[in-house]
């Protein structure tokens, strides 16, 4: 790894002392994400495809004109580490940037939010993470254009981690299977807890690998789409779309609590006191990016904090509602006073 004149390299050896300490670390990607809100595509619903129901169409050739584009963080893990420093947390992210303009500016944002820095490495000769995003301004959803080059070249360090007593998996990519190896070996052997948010195109390549370390996570945060995916490869009747039957599967194969939310539908949880559901907040929505991590963090920095999970749900559900009012995944993410005040209002339901 090469510094770049950003004093990166000192900042490791002086936060040797902080890496005992921290609380948790996140691993995963950090990206400059651009935000492209458009109100021209055309949404095709194709229900018959289970893994892919909704599809956006724009006209080949076309050219369309965007009022205004926005830019913000982006990368699943760095997500959930900002909205868990936001909700009073300790935490350290572990990714990778390149040695480009664009890692300069993750860099200086990532910098600002509070988030522990002591892992983001430097790949020399490379470009940053880049995302560009589809923002369907008639739906409110998006799609993703992402360009991983840095995060191709992450490394777990083992030597490096110190004894956090959380690690949170968020979107690896590169040699990922190797990365997760590692990641599970010490956290048997230090007896780290262990959070999991797998993401589509590491279930896609070998979704056997995503459901083994599935089966020793304390906490499974998925999607909707993401655990029927895990599940499709397995003996059990897939096509199944019912969330408890889903959370059920996932919690045989050995995850201990497991956490499904479904958009504007709301969110689940499993585990073994039971089964337990919210619905989604209506809120005035601007774009979907990161609700899935802003409702990870807030779930997570409950969960942290011990309170019961059926408060963890109103963590998430709060915190995911008031990120959508603004575009990326970090600037509507709440405070520790703000999701208190919100969650007053909130009613988890108990399912059978």
């Amino acid at each position: 790894m090469q510094g770049v004149g950003w004093n990166f390299c000192s900042m490791i050896h002086a936060s040797c002392s902080m890496i005992q300490m921290v609380k948790v670390i996140t691993i995963g990607s950090v990206s400059q994400d651009i935000f492209f809100p458009t109100d021209e595509g055309v949404v095709i619903e194709t229900p018959e495809d289970v893994l892919s129901q909704k599809k956006l169409a724009f006209e080949f050739g076309a050219k369309y004109h965007v009022n205004e584009r926005f830019e913000s963080l982006g990368g699943c893990s760095v997500n959930v580490a900002v909205g868990l420093v936001k909700l009073g947390e300790d935490v350290s992210a572990y990714t990778t940037i390149g040695d480009d303009v664009t890692g300069k500016w993750i860099h200086a944002e990532l910098e600002k939010t509070g988030v522990k820095m002591e892992f983001v490495g430097i790949a020399s000769s490379c470009k940053s993470d880049l995302s560009a995003i589809i923002v369907d301004q008639k739906n409110e959803d998006r799609v993703i254009f992402s360009n991983q080059v840095a995060n191709q070249k992450l490394v777990f360090d083992v030597q490096k981690i110190g004894n956090p007593q959380w690690i949170f998996i968020g979107d690896l990519s590169g040699d990922w299977k190797k990365n997760l190896d590692l990641i599970v070996a010490i956290a048997k052997e230090k007896n780290i807890l262990l959070a999991f948010n797998p993401r589509q195109k590491t279930i896609h390549e070998d979704a056997e690998k995503i459901r083994e370390v599935s089966s020793i996570c304390d906490l499974l945060f998925v999607n909707k789409d993401e655990a029927l995916e895990i599940l499709s490869s397995t003996n059990i009747d897939h096509a199944n779309e019912d969330e408890i039957f889903l959370m059920t599967q996932l919690r045989k194969i050995g995850a201990k609590i497991v956490v499904l939310t479904d958009g504007k539908r709301g969110a689940w949880v499993g585990n073994e006191a039971g089964n337990f559901y919210v619905k989604a907040m209506l809120v005035e929505t601007v774009d979907t990016t990161g609700a899935g991590d802003a409702f990870a963090s807030g779930f997570f920095a409950a969960y942290l904090k011990e309170k019961p999970i059926q408060e963890c749900l109103k963590w998430g559900i709060a915190n995911s509602s008031s990120s959508i009012k603004q575009y990326g995944g970090q600037v509507g993410l709440l405070n520790q006073e703000q999701v208190n005040f919100m969650v007053k209002d909130i009613v988890v339901q108990s399912i059978d």
